[in-house]
């Protein structure tokens, strides 16, 4: 088990524009398809918003305060990044990161692997970015190129 955060940036790091993904390539949504299902996948209140649905095969996990959810099959929500991790023993599959940025921010020191979908693009007006130094104390472990240019980086932290 392993905690992996997973995003796509642009050139500039961007991540969301007007609550969603500024680009749609289906080699990239199969690409996360492919290394999130059977796991959990942790996501903020906006980010679920952006679903038209749970993502199938995989145990969604909205981390936020206020949210309130009628109950439905493999989505929880929980209040906080601690009651998140303390689930980590419990599992067999790894827990995904998969945003936005204060998501991102709040899981920074338990995160042990990236996986990285660099985007050949620089999006105008975009409103949501990583956050600097994300790959602060991590190293490059992989590269896989995708169609339509799109290039994966795999990082693990250093120890």
């Amino acid at each position: 088990m392993a905690i992996i955060g997973i995003v796509a940036v642009d050139r500039r790091g961007a991540i969301g524009k007007a609550g969603g993904l500024p680009w749609h390539y289906k080699v990239d949504l199969r690409f996360f398809k492919e290394q999130t299902t059977d796991h959990v996948c942790v996501m903020g209140r906006r980010t679920w918003a952006s679903l038209s649905a749970p993502l199938p095969n995989r145990l969604n996990i909205i981390l936020s305060h206020h949210l309130m959810l009628e109950p439905q099959a493999s989505v929880i929500c929980l209040r906080n990044a601690l009651e998140i991790l303390s689930l980590a023993p419990y599992l067999v599959s790894d827990i995904f990161i998969i945003g936005g940025a204060s998501i991102y921010r709040t899981f920074f020191p338990a995160i042990e692997r990236w996986i990285v979908t660099e985007v050949p693009l620089t999006v105008e007006d975009a409103d949501t970015f990583m956050p600097a130094g994300y790959l602060d104390g991590f190293a490059l472990t992989a590269t896989q190129e995708l169609a339509d240019a799109l290039v994966v980086k795999f990082y693990a932290r250093m120890k």
